[in-house]
């Protein structure tokens, strides 16, 4: 029989994405070292949960009767550190799939953001991205862990330098904890301050004192260990019981962020369904908030047992939001497949989302500088609810803010735009696009402004989709002022043009015929503009279907084979367009009536048609123009 000694360690390779990151890791100068530990402890908190997850069906798994704890060994003569869990444990197979390869999608993103962050920065990233292993290697030039799989005979250790491999060895039984993990940190010269019990009990305190699994610490070779946490369940206790400092703490240990939040949600549901509820509003973007495919970070608890984080227990519009749920309502051994159809969930997601939105109502009403900050982060995911949440689309309407010709960088509710309406304003008006530079100068704008009349100006990907989904606020509906007539006769503004002086004369009447017939199928129309004071000509599109930023992005996304044809605009009282009418030159007419177009194009952020042909007729305006001038 082979014996422990004998047995030859594997050597393994480690993913590149891994070599890399180990790489960064340990050559760059973090912020704050102390993050590791931090990780390290979340680590073994989850393992615990579990363990307690697993056992709901295999109660053999922890029928030894010891509660779930983490042990946390100082050796400062040897330079150690040790943090060891009596949770699930991992098996060969789970050690090289946990710490040699990186699985999540984010990793990528993370490596790029860590090789431009600032120092002040990277502590808050390697929690973000779920890498917090590999944080160990910081502060150790060798990192073992031995592990034993609950409900396994085989014990093996995983060890490494963080160079590039590492090793795999099955080890006897004895040298392993009877179930869990054993993390050995060979500390840095450097970093033997980490095997001070003054110092790592203030991190433990301080970073994970709200970690829901017992934390004790040995500081001496046959010293008793000594209570550093008690793994009390903090949602659990009376709120007038939880400091800031707590609230503070805890929102990092369940969010993995290192900010502090804005806000927090605490509140216990009672009646035909029982629930608490601690929910965050993070000071920061996480990294993949605008990954479609990013889901939520809400943790599921049964009776203070943890279940999932992958239930839906908030819409998607609100996955910024941290924190747990704890039920008394479901069975612990409900499966996670089931948890998604169970009608309690559904009473629970429809409560905790009403609470959290209702706390950002009562923020925007009494501490409008916060509720700022909150909406300069998540402004544009909570604007998808209007989207996508016809039920609170009128509550997200109230809670949106936006910029506007009004007031281009503070931003203004819709209550505040309802205010400055002229008389016989109809509709609330708005202009979409990617730059709010180049709606500001948007000739579409023109007459508009003359009036005095309010456009809110829309950056946001998500602004281009939910105004046609939101039929109105308070009964006046929303409008694009790229779309349609502009309709601004009926409104009594601060000055313009009026209807008379917008009245094509006979020679810009015949101009405008003339247009309409050589552009032929390029234009569905070629009319006189009510909305342009100054530029010549604009784009807009019909009355029905799509605005114009909206058909671009739909067509760009594949969704729209072929896009409507736009109606060209013409400003009547253009002295440049009478100039070109007054001209009874046909070549020169077709050429005026394709540039007018060309440049509408221009302005409206396109390129020309035909480039080659808008350089050839514009040489021969050139050409003309010069030959007068001689």
């Amino acid at each position: 029989m082979t014996t422990a000694e004998e047995r030859q360690p594997e050597q393994h390779v480690f993913e590149a994405d891994v070599s890399r990151l180990l790489h960064m890791m340990v050559h760059s100068v973090y912020s704050d070292k102390d993050v590791f530990l931090r990780e390290l402890i979340s680590n073994a908190a989850d393992a615990c949960e579990k363990l307690r997850y697993e056992s709901i069906s295999k109660p053999q798994l922890s029928s030894d009767g010891i509660q779930p704890g983490i042990l946390v060994t100082l050796n400062e003569e040897a330079q150690t550190l040790v943090i060891e869990d009596n949770g699930i444990g991992m098996n060969r197979d789970e050690m090289i799939d946990a710490l040699g390869t990186i699985a999540r999608s984010g990793t990528k993103a993370f490596m790029e953001r860590l090789e431009a962050a600032k120092a002040g920065e990277k502590a808050e990233l390697i929690g973000q991205f779920g890498v917090g292993f590999y944080s160990s290697f910081m502060v150790a030039d060798r990192v073992d862990v031995i592990s034993r799989r609950a409900g396994e005979g085989e014990a093996w250790k995983w060890s490494s330098d963080g160079k590039g491999s590492y090793d795999i060895v099955g080890v006897d039984v004895g040298q392993a904890p009877a179930r869990g993990t054993r993390v050995v940190l060979h500390l840095m010269d450097d970093a033997k301050k980490y095997a001070s019990k003054w110092t790592v009990e203030k991190i433990i305190r301080e970073q994970s004192g709200h970690v829901p699994i017992p934390i004790r610490l040995v500081d001496k070779e046959g010293a008793e260990p000594s209570q550093v946490s008690d793994g009390a369940a903090l949602w659990v206790k009376q709120k007038s019981e939880i400091s800031k400092q707590d609230y503070d703490d805890f929102y990092r240990s369940v969010s993995g962020q290192y900010d502090e939040p804005l806000a927090n949600v605490h509140f216990r549901a009672e009646g035909r369904h029982e629930y608490t509820t601690l929910a965050f509003i993070p000071g920061s973007q996480p990294f993949d908030l605008f990954d479609p495919d990013r889901q939520g970070r809400m943790k599921l608890y049964v009776k203070r047992v943890f279940i999932t984080d992958e239930a839906e227990l908030l819409p998607r519009y609100l996955r910024f939001v941290r924190g747990i749920v704890d039920t008394t309502d479901l069975p612990l051994n409900i499966s996670r497949e089931m948890i998604q159809e169970s009608p309690v969930l559904a009473a629970i997601k429809k409560g905790v989302t009403s609470r959290i939105l209702s706390a950002l109502e009562k923020m925007a009403e009494g501490e409008a500088e916060t509720f700022s900050k909150v909406w300069d982060l998540f402004g544009p995911i909570l604007k998808e609810g209007i989207y996508d949440d016809f039920e609170r689309r009128s509550q997200l309407l109230k809670l949106s803010r936006f910029r506007s010709t009004a007031s281009s960088e503070a931003t203004r509710s819709l209550a505040d735009y309802l205010t400055s309406m002229k008389e016989g304003q109809s509709a609330i008006y708005y202009i979409s696009g990617s730059n709010l530079d180049q709606l500001k100068s948007s000739p579409h704008l023109e007459g508009f402004r003359a009036k005095g009349i309010e456009v809110l100006l829309l950056t946001d990907g998500v602004d281009s989709f939910w105004p046609p989904s939101a039929p109105d606020f308070e009964g006046k509906p929303f409008k694009s002022v790229t779309q349609g007539l502009a309709d601004l006769n009926a409104v009594t503004g601060d000055g313009g043009t009026d209807e008379a002086g917008r009245q094509a004369s006979p020679e810009v009447g015949a101009f405008i015929d003339f247009a309409r017939s050589v552009l032929g199928d390029e234009v569905d129309d070629v009319r006189v503009s009510d909305r342009l004071t100054e530029s010549a000509v604009c784009l807009v599109a019909s009355e029905h279907g799509p605005d114009r930023q909206l058909e671009k992005l739909l067509q760009g996304a594949g969704r729209l084979q072929t896009a409507s044809k736009p109606i060209l605009e013409i400003n009547a009282t253009s002295e440049r367009v009478a100039s070109i009418a007054s001209i009874n030159d046909k070549s020169f007419r077709e050429d005026a009536a394709w540039l007018l177009l060309d440049e509408a194009r221009i302005l409206d952020g396109d390129k020309p048609a035909n480039p080659r042909a808008f350089a050839d007729r514009q040489a021969r305006l050139f050409g003309r123009a010069i030959g007068h001038g001689n």
